[in-house]
């Protein structure tokens, strides 16, 4: 089953103008290439942003039917979050293990960190000092189904809730561990709440073996935990860092940092803020917004599209490659930038500046 959820152009162009005579007189005050730019994607021959496809029963569209959010229900909504003077920062807190050795770790954060700031043009994004899983006191299982380690998310978002500094406009906590939100849940890749601006996420499920027998993150069957005993996550197994994982990564912070905004899942154009059920349909989505979430983003941050769009393209530009011989992908992204992964993402910025008369 492969289907394609085609809008009509007027269609499209309400949800990104509006029909109200305030909102449509804003969006007359963007440059003429700025709406250019957003009107790429009322055509139906666009090469800048493609219609959605759902390729299964089990994508997000279908099996989590919503009320599409235009932009004059986001402009609209009173709980959405906007930053204000003082609350202007994003931070990012690391809980538990990443990836190994540690100049790599603090090198992998550090380009979260600079994307997410390139992404959110405007804010300030600071890396908090990592905890501990013991320092979180969350309750912990082992899944009945993969046999790897889970944390509460639920407990997380509380131990976060009580480290946000004041002048955070949002505090995420990012992982290696796997999450669930209950005990009836199998899973899950993050929760957010929107109204506290918070929200914890997990890169476990990004490894490319984690749902083979071979993955590391398993353990023996028949193994007990005890609550409160935090010595399992002592050298437990965190996947490596790779270019595929940080895009992923980057992907993933980026969307649900868009949810803290009030920017609810995507249903017009392909977007990040898409909703996604499983890996293979978050691999498809793109890194990047549609122009209704474009302009969603921008009336709160107010950021020129072309400052935003060439901070992330010089933040895609290729590292320096490794001096060392025969180096693995491993340690190459110790000098160097994994890349790579980014290149479909680098053209399509490219597009857009031309677009802006860059």
């Amino acid at each position: 089953m492969m289907q394609v959820i085609q809008h009509s152009s007027e269609r499209l162009r309400t949800a990104l103008v509006s029909s109200r005579q305030d909102l449509t007189a804003l969006y007359q005050k963007y440059s003429r290439d700025e709406r250019r730019l957003m009107e790429e994607g009322l055509r139906p021959d666009s090469t800048l942003f493609s219609p959605i496809s759902l390729h299964s029963d089990s994508d997000w569209i279908t099996s989590h039917p919503e009320a599409p959010q235009d932009f004059q229900s986001f402009y609209t909504d009173p709980y959405r979050s906007i930053p204000v003077k003082g609350r202007e920062t994003v931070y990012i807190q690391t809980i538990g293990s990443f990836g190994g050795a540690d100049a790599l770790t603090e090198q992998y954060l550090g380009w979260l960190r600079d994307y997410c700031e390139a992404f959110y043009y405007g804010l300030l994004v600071k890396l908090l000092d990592p905890v501990t899983v013991a320092a979180t006191g969350c309750a912990f299982r082992i899944n009945d189904n993969t046999h790897n380690l889970q944390m509460h998310a639920g407990d997380l978002l509380n131990f976060l809730e009580k480290r946000k500094p004041k002048d955070a406009f949002c505090i995420v906590g990012i992982t290696m561990i796997d999450l669930y939100p209950k005990d009836s849940w199998n899973f899950v890749f993050g929760q957010a709440s929107l109204t506290e601006g918070m929200g914890v996420f997990s890169f476990a499920r990004y490894d490319d073996n984690f749902y083979t027998r071979s993955y590391k993150g398993r353990l023996q069957k028949g193994k007990k935990m005890r609550q409160g005993d935090y010595t399992a996550f002592t050298g437990y197994y965190t996947p490596p860092i790779t270019g595929i994982l940080l895009l992923r990564s980057c992907k993933t912070l980026t969307h649900e940092i868009g949810h803290i905004f009030g920017i609810k899942h995507c249903q017009w154009l392909q977007c990040v803020m898409q909703g996604s059920n499983h890996l293979e349909e978050s691999d498809r989505r793109p890194l990047d917004l549609c122009p209704v979430c474009l302009r969603k983003l921008q009336s709160a941050l107010k950021f020129k599209m072309a400052d935003r769009y060439r901070a992330l393209l010089q933040w895609m530009e290729p590292g320096l490659p490794s001096n060392e011989p025969h180096s693995s992908p491993e340690s190459v992204a110790h000098s160097a930038k994994p890349t790579q992964a980014f290149e479909d993402s680098r053209q399509w910025l490219q597009k857009c500046l031309g677009v802006l008369g860059d």
